[in-house]
């Protein structure tokens, strides 16, 4: 979840902003109904009730939503904004959006579940022949030299290790990737397609594709580096490409397990995959390098790869593992079969101090742990 802070920064970046303000200044009519998708604290809302919205959904699952009713009412569009604190998947709406807006993104378009958000609310959400902002994403890759974006995955392990072999830390931050900005001409080949999201049609999480490029520019390659065009409306839209751009979305560097002093006319290789494995996707890298007819490097990555896994960790994700539930299990199990609409959570607490004497000091501790599982499973 973002912070305020966070969305005042995300307000802050006016590339992204005057965009996204334009393209509903396209599509928001006099009497329109429009949903706002992770409103945040209600920017998009406010624009629309200013355009002439009749009506705006105002959706966003976090606490901030309660700043955004609070800002809705200093305006004056109280009673055009209905805020639900929830996800849009698990909402009906009275009736549907004219327009549906969203910035569900995070360093990229693949994050969560945003596509399956936004095939959802395209399906129940939007009238037909309704309009999506934004339109399309469109994803672009090159092989890059960046120094001190690499600098940053492996200098703690490095240079900072006070002497100590630090490579199995560094294997797994190299197996991770990680945001950055770069210049347009620490470019080592040209961009390339990776991935086009028409938002119209998408229903797939997962992107998996296979780029070829031949350097033109020399050069010690850190990794493959991927960044976004963003359509929101005809002829209006943004980029956080190298050299400039919507700032507060950075770009994504995907470091090579070590640089590789490449020459103009090289090959390079890369086969970009990303799969939704339940909350977060897993990336994948394979990357290979020939100059000259001989191969200069391979590497096999994959963010799978840069999580540490401890041999407990992995038998209890073992599809033949029998788990039992451990201490902490049974506290929660014991709180959730409680929570019926029968018991107040002091009810509750009093009941978790006599059966977990060893885990509370007093009633107010565990007051404090049912109010945060109220928080996270009540409705």
């Amino acid at each position: 979840m973002y912070s305020v802070a966070s969305y005042g920064s995300m307000m802050a970046d006016q590339v992204r902003m005057n965009a996204y303000a334009e393209a509903l200044r396209k599509s928001v009519k006099p009497d329109s109904v429009v949903l706002d998708i992770g409103t945040g604290t209600g920017i998009c809302a406010l624009l629309s009730c200013q355009l002439g919205a009749r009506r705006v959904f105002a959706i966003e699952p976090s606490d901030a939503i309660q700043v955004a009713r609070e800002i809705a009412a200093a305006n004056g569009y109280a009673d055009r904004i209905e805020f639900i604190q929830d996800l849009s998947t698990n909402i009906t709406l009275p009736e549907r959006a004219d327009v549906i807006v969203s910035d569900l993104r995070g360093v990229l378009p693949l994050l969560g579940h945003h596509f399956a958000a936004i095939a959802d609310a395209r399906r129940r959400h939007l009238v037909p022949g309704g309009v999506l902002i934004p339109q399309q994403d469109t994803l672009w890759a090159a092989i890059v030299t960046a120094p001190k974006q690499y600098a940053d995955f492996v200098e703690p392990w490095e240079t900072h290790n006070h002497g100590f072999n630090m490579q199995a830390a560094r294997k797994l931050v190299l197996n991770t990737w990680g945001k950055g900005r770069v210049a347009a001409d620490q470019l080592l080949t040209e961009p390339k397609l990776w991935a086009q999201l028409d938002y119209s049609t998408i229903e797939s999480t997962n992107i998996s594709a296979e780029l070829n490029w031949n350097v033109t520019q020399a050069g010690e390659a850190h990794g493959v580096f991927v960044w976004f065009d963003a359509l929101l409306a005809e002829g209006v839209g943004f980029s956080n490409a190298p050299g400039g751009g919507a700032a507060v979305y950075g770009s994504a560097l995907f470091p090579f397990l070590q640089p590789v002093s490449v020459q103009v006319g090289d090959e390079a290789q890369v086969r970009l995959s990303a799969n939704l494995v339940t909350e977060d996707y897993v990336w994948n890298w394979h990357s290979s390098i020939r100059g000259r007819g001989m191969v200069k490097a391979e590497f096999r990555q994959s963010t799978f790869f840069g999580t540490p896994l401890s041999p407990l960790q992995l038998r209890r994700r073992a599809s033949d593992f029998s788990p039992t539930l451990n201490d902490d299990g049974q506290l929660v199990s014991f709180v959730l079969a409680r929570m019926t609409g029968a018991n107040s959570l002091n009810q509750i607490a009093e009941e978790l101090v006599v059966e977990f004497p060893s885990r509370f000091a007093n009633h107010q501790t565990a007051l404090a742990k049912v109010s945060e599982l109220s928080q996270q499973y009540s409705r």
